[in-house]
Formats: structure tokens, C-alpha cells, sequence
């Protein structure tokens, strides 16, 4: 009899080990990635973005902003190799949105509470389905580096390894803040008017696509915006990454944000104080 009753008696997180939770971690990363496959129309629109920016509006801007030398560049650079880290964290930066989306979508499908209510830690699930959407969008920001690197946009050889470690703590950043985000959707329809409310403005108001001088000539009060923009970290951090060197100041605000964005999912997912809460007060299913 009380080999039955342990039989039946659920594990507890703690008695798992390394093997279950990499099994985890990989059920989360394969559903990601399979999902990825069968939406090609996600991934040719996650490559359009940065492509029209590069073959269409570099062209145009080329003679207009010019782009002085400024680190980590020792000369003068063209202007589409200077929008290239800016171009690679706005596919993090929809990728994250997108990640925010699919919790939204799962939420309301049912499937993210059976992901929920499973004996792994919340912690560990939330943050195996970032590491999940992070190694979605690497993978689209490679794919956009190799069209760029046809187009002629190169970037030092040792730059697209020295870069890797850059774009996952970037990806890791934008995840989070898609996943605190879409704890405080409650309907997938309210999806577009929140990502618009925070791409654009998180996009336009860093140094993607001009220098932070140039920005700091034309408007002070924006210029302090972008300083204000955890974004604005993530472009400096790959730039300089792809150059083999380190801005330690975007490293530690990227870092930073990426610990308070996934705190606060966790707490937001926790279902003593957010959804659970939320199910309650508004009589909802998510």
C-alpha cells in the first residue's frame, strides 16, 4: 500500500534533477522552435523589417546623416553599416513582442495554464520559455546577417562570434519585458495597440538608426529619452560586440533590466498576486 500511494503521490520540484529539468527546458525550446517552422510568414516578416531599412532607407539617408567617428569605429563608416546593430535589435525587439503575443494566445487557449501548473518552479518555466523565444530570434538575426553580409555589410569576421553573447542578453531583456507585458493583456486583441505603444517609440527613440550627438543636437528633451531607454543599451551593447569590445555601462543596464523585467513576470505570473488575482476580479478566463 505505500508503495501505491508514493506511486500516485505527485514529485515535488525538489525532488527532480538536472535530467528533468534539461527535459523541461527542451520541451519548451522544441514547441517554440517547431511553432517557428510552421509560421513561415513570421519568419520571412521578421527579415522584410530590417531589409527595408537596409536596401531602402540606408540608400536615401546615406547622403543625409552623416555618421561621424565615434566608438567603436576608428573611421568613417557608411551609414547602413551603421544602422546593421540597430537592425538586429529591432528583430529582438518584435521577436520579444512576439514572445508576449504567444503568452497572450496560450492564455487564452489554456495551454500556458497547464505549462503553469506543472511541479517545475515558475521561475524556471518563464524562463525557459525566454530562453526558447531568445534562441528563435538569434536565429533571425543571423539569417539577416548573412542577406546583409551578400548586400555587403560586413562586420569584422571574429564579430559575428564576438556579437552572440551580446544578442542573447539583449534577446533575454526584450523577452522579459514581452512576458511582464503580456500579464497585463487580458484580451488578444489588445495585443496590437500595446506593441505599438511600445516598439516604436522604444525604437526611434535610441541610437538604431542615428548617432546619440545628432539626437543630442536636435533635441535635448529626446536625447534624455534615449537615455531613459533600456533599448537604447541593447543597440550599443551589440555594436560595440561586434567590434570585440565591451560597453560596460550598456552591459550593466541591459543586465540590470533584464533581472527587473523577468522579476517582475515572476511575480505577475505568480498565481497569489497576478493572473490568479486578476481570473478573480474580472471574472475572465485567461
Amino acid at each position: 500500500m505505500p508503495e501505491k500511494v508514493a506511486a500516485v503521490t505527485p514529485a515535488k520540484s525538489g525532488a527532480f534533477g538536472l535530467r528533468h529539468y534539461l527535459i523541461c527546458l527542451k520541451g519548451i525550446v522544441v514547441r517554440e522552435c517547431l511553432r517557428f517552422l510552421h509560421q513561415r510568414e513570421r519568419f520571412i516578416s521578421s527579415l522584410v523589417r530590417p531589409l527595408v531599412w537596409l536596401f531602402i532607407f540606408a540608400a536615401g539617408f546615406r547622403q543625409v546623416l552623416g555618421v561621424s567617428i565615434i566608438p567603436p569605429y576608428k573611421t568613417y563608416v557608411l551609414y547602413e553599416v551603421y544602422i546593421t546593430p540597430g537592425l538586429c535589435g529591432m528583430i529582438l525587439l518584435f521577436s520579444g513582442m512576439q514572445s508576449s503575443l504567444s503568452m497572450v494566445y496560450d492564455r487564452e487557449m489554456g495551454n500556458m495554464r497547464i505549462l503553469l501548473v506543472s511541479p517545475f518552479p515558475r521561475w524556471y518555466l518563464l524562463l525557459s520559455k525566454m530562453l526558447a523565444g531568445v534562441s528563435v530570434s538569434i536565429t533571425q538575426v543571423y539569417a539577416f546577417l548573412i542577406v546583409a553580409w551578400f548586400w555587403g555589410v560586413k562586420a569584422p569576421p571574429l564579430g559575428y562570434l564576438f556579437v552572440l553573447p551580446a544578442l542573447f542578453l539583449s534577446g533575454m531583456m526584450l523577452c522579459a519585458l514581452g512576458m511582464l507585458l503580456s500579464s497585463m493583456i487580458k484580451q488578444l486583441e489588445n495585443f496590437a495597440g500595446i506593441m505599438n505603444f511600445v516598439i516604436f517609440p522604444g525604437y526611434f527613440a535610441s541610437p538604431a538608426l542615428y548617432p546619440l550627438w545628432r539626437i543630442q543636437e536636435a533635441s535635448p528633451l529626446l536625447y534624455k529619452l534615449c537615455l531613459a531607454n533600456p533599448f537604447t543599451y541593447a543597440v550599443e551593447l551589440i555594436r560595440f560586440a561586434f567590434y570585440g569590445q565591451v560597453d560596460w555601462v550598456s552591459l550593466g543596464v541591459v543586465a540590470g533590466c533584464t533581472l527587473l523585467f523577468l522579476g517582475g513576470a515572476i511575480i505577475a505570473y505568480d498565481p497569489s498576486r497576478g493572473l490568479m488575482i486578476r481570473k478573480q476580479g474580472t471574472g475572465g478566463n485567461d
